[in-house]
């Protein structure tokens, strides 16, 4: 998808960058890459921290920028908390050594740099100024609506909480995993133990890509029987692998991951490195509507899910918001996986691959977002 956004000033364009982002950026380093004078997507970057040498950082930055296939200039937007300082030389916008290091970076990589803007609690300014200014903030241009993006006025933390949903469903769900768990045996053979609800889960696990495949009509259409089904699977490494696999490419696509993740569990075969590449970020660009899907309802899962079951579903939607190139809406499910399970393993994983590679190679071949 490519939004077409036309800013005639800096004001303008500061109104944009929220469409362009999909939120309204707090302590953030958003960088825009252009081609030509059209850019089309954001990407969002926290500040330096003080062990973060800014010339490391900068670096950092521009190589993100260079995998964004066609990109010969950037502008950077700085928002922050804190407030211009005015000194004897004139006004010092925050983050200004960052910002220098960043357009060093930009110059020596070969890019032009389209603009480089800070935006305050007091008002708005331009690191490009000799002499800066601090602008009025009621001087930026309003941010234009898109039918596809949807409100952006939350900050980029505002899509990743987890639904509300009401206590009653939530022991619906729970009584029928428990159903569901009570019908198994450590090994997944039915116990003798059932009840109706844990049948009907019993039945969804016979078909596990059909599962799969069926929640993406959405969290409205699954019954709690199925959330637990659904629940069951994800806390299953092979079983959640499977159906990652399958929301990033199809219904034969699940089904081969399927069996792979059966076969290496049986008998240590390995798992075919067409799979092992989707899972870091280097296959074929998924359908982003499938993970869009799937993210809803694993985030509605978790929503629905014991507090001890609730890291599988929080880290089945980290690694999708990743998928998606929403890197930041990811770490912050991590964050609350490991809020509740300190050594869960996958959210570890997902850890280190977020820090290794900020987004996946798919998410630099159009519109990126992070």
């Amino acid at each position: 998808m490519t939004t077409v956004l036309n800013a005639s000033d800096s004001a303008q364009f500061l109104g944009i960058v929220p469409t362009l982002a999909g939120f309204t950026p707090r302590r953030s380093i958003v960088l825009l890459p252009f081609r030509g004078s059209r850019t089309d997507g954001a990407m969002r970057l926290d500040p330096p921290d003080d062990a973060m040498p800014p010339g490391r950082y900068a670096a950092s930055a521009v190589r993100l920028l260079q995998r964004v296939r066609g990109t010969d200039g950037a502008a950077v937007v700085v928002y922050t908390d804190e407030e211009s300082v005015t000194t004897a030389d004139g006004l010092v916008l925050p983050g200004a050594v960052v910002v220098d290091h960043l357009l060093a970076g930009l110059r020596g990589a070969g890019m032009r740099v389209m603009d480089a803007l800070c935006v305050t609690p007091g008002g708005w300014s331009s690191y490009l100024d000799r002499k800066p200014t601090l602008k009025p903030l009621a001087e930026i241009g309003p941010t234009p609506a898109h039918p596809s993006i949807g409100d952006v006025s939350g900050d980029q933390l505002a899509g990743a909480r987890v639904p509300r949903v009401g206590a009653p469903e939530r022991q619906r769900v729970e009584r029928a995993l428990t159903g569901l768990r009570g019908a198994l045996d450590g090994k997944g053979r039915v116990s003798g133990r059932e009840d109706p609800q844990a049948l009907a889960a019993l039945a969804l696990l016979d078909d596990l890509p059909g599962l799969f495949e069926a929640v993406l009509k959405g969290p409205d259409t699954i019954p709690p029987f199925a959330w637990a089904a659904l629940l069951w699977c994800l806390q299953r490494p092979a079983l959640r692998d499977a159906a990652l696999a399958q929301w990033a490419s199809d219904r034969e696509g699940g089904i081969r991951a399927l069996q792979a993740q059966l076969a290496f569990t049986a008998s240590g075969s390995p798992i075919p490195d067409e799979l092992g590449r989707v899972f870091v970020g280097r296959g074929p660009t998924p359908d982003p509507n499938r993970l869009r899907s799937a993210l809803q309802v694993v985030r509605h899962a978790a929503a629905r899910a014991p507090r001890t079951a609730r890291p599988a579903p929080l880290t089945a939607a980290a690694w999708l918001s990743w998928a998606l190139g929403r890197a930041t809406h990811a770490g912050r499910y991590v964050e609350l996986a490991r809020d509740i399970d300190r050594e869960y393993s996958l959210a570890m994983l997902l850890e280190r691959l977020i820090a290794e590679e900020a987004l996946p190679d798919w998410a630099f071949r159009g519109r990126t977002r992070r």
